[in-house]
């Protein structure tokens, strides 16, 4: 997945590119608003990590901590993007 990213705010609108993991989880992350997401409902490995270096590259979002019960209980982060976003979306399917 590709993604051409504008971010508002701050100094003025920032424009990137993002491909691959972190194009689709900017991608779920927009898709889900204020609700916000949780690796619970849109599942993939490492989310965390994903939503670490999308901080790095200037993209804010806020972390929540929730309680989850069921066999595995415990506790789990909703994310949210906590700024304006912009999206333009090639190859959603993810394929090249």
């Amino acid at each position: 997945m590709k993604v051409n990213v504008t971010l508002s705010g701050g100094d003025g609108p920032r424009t990137f590119r993002l491909c691959g993991r972190l194009g689709w989880t900017l991608y779920q992350l927009f898709k889900a608003g204020q609700r916000g997401v949780t690796p619970l409902e849109c599942p993939a490995l490492r989310w965390s990590s994903y939503v670490h270096k999308l901080r790095q590259k200037g993209v804010p979002i806020d972390t929540e901590m929730e309680e989850h019960s069921g066999a595995y209980s415990g506790r789990h982060a909703r994310y949210r993007l906590a700024c304006d976003v912009s999206l333009i979306v090639s190859n959603p399917e993810g394929h090249e």
